[in-house]
């Protein structure tokens, strides 16, 4: 593991955090809010975050030298403008997936369903993106699908339409992933993350315009506008823009295995904030999924320095 995927890895480890601790934050709101409008109200603070990022990476005070992909512009390629655009819809389309099909599933199968983009990614990965994935990789995916079933299954394991929805929405998540993975090393990250978002702010407002406002949308409470500032620009900006430049030092299978870990920082915080009792079988859970992100991620260490080993024998014994 090079230093780079190191630091890659452990940013994408804060943006999970993030994510799990804003949760019961997300939760409260949407209790008084449409979910779309709040996601909108989210994605559009985040996207006007960008804007000074932007100028100031416009003015050269964020230009590196050493990568000429972070070298100040005003204007993004067609290429960036394109990738941003379609992995924004992708996004959104998990949420929107996700959104329905809680109307017609539990939340605890929505969890396990949403989750197993963990198997997908990896998949994906070795066919479109021709990364190897390696036995701890394999052996990290296995473990995090059995913390994640622990996590969120119960008796009930029939499979009904809000659960193909769900489905939909963990296929969307795998394939942002992916996405995010195949165009990061090649686009600036600031502009990938910034079109992304906004793109994701302009489709939940056109959703929350179809679904929501005929139905009336409450007042803004200053509850709600705290929680989508709050996920706004930490969430959402710092986040996806940690994700776009992470993704170009790391595997996209790491990443779905790290964001693996985003129910185990929700649970954690639950228990923190609110209270929320931990079971044996919550905290099994965890422990699996944890262990699948550490074995892929320091399995892969203990790989290569055997596989050097081994190498150094056989030099030795030909010699």
């Amino acid at each position: 593991m090079t230093r780079r995927q190191l630091l890659a890895d452990l940013s994408l480890l804060l943006v999970v955090f993030v994510w799990g601790a804003t949760f019961v934050m997300v939760q409260d709101a949407v209790r008084v809010w449409p979910v779309f409008a709040f996601l909108s109200l989210r994605f559009g603070i985040a996207a006007l975050a960008f804007l000074p990022l932007l100028w100031w990476k416009r003015r050269g005070h964020a230009a590196s030298p050493e990568d000429p992909r972070d070298r100040p512009r005003f204007r993004p390629s067609r290429r960036i403008v394109l990738a941003g655009v379609v992995i924004g819809l992708v996004l959104a389309a998990g949420y929107a997936f996700q959104t329905f099909g809680l109307r017609y599933t539990t939340p605890a199968k929505a969890g396990f369903i949403t989750g197993t983009s963990v198997v997908m990614v990896p998949i994906g990965a070795a066919f479109f993106l021709r990364q190897p994935v390696e036995a701890p990789a394999i052996l990290g995916v296995i473990l995090a699908t059995v913390g994640l079933a622990l996590l969120s299954l119960n008796q009930d394991l029939s499979v009904g339409f809000g659960d193909l929805l769900v489905l939909f929405c963990a296929v969307s998540f795998a394939v942002h992933i992916l996405l995010v993975g195949r165009y990061a090393p090649r686009v600036s990250a600031t502009w990938l993350a910034a079109l992304q978002v906004t793109t994701v702010a302009v489709a939940t407002f056109g959703l929350a315009l179809l679904t929501e406002l005929p139905q009336g949308i409450p007042p803004l409470t200053g509850s709600v506008l705290f929680a989508a500032a709050f996920t706004g620009l930490l969430a959402t900006t710092m986040a996806f823009t940690f994700q776009a430049s992470a993704q170009r030092f790391t595997s996209a299978t790491h990443t779905a295995l790290i964001f693996s870990l985003e129910p185990v920082f929700a649970a954690l915080a639950s228990y923190v904030l609110i209270g929320e009792q931990l079971t044996g079988r919550v905290l099994w859970g965890c422990a699996l999924i944890l262990a699948g992100m550490l074995s892929a991620e320091f399995g892969s260490v203990l790989l290569a320095v055997w596989r050097r080993r081994r190498l150094r024998d056989n030099l030795r014994r030909a010699t």
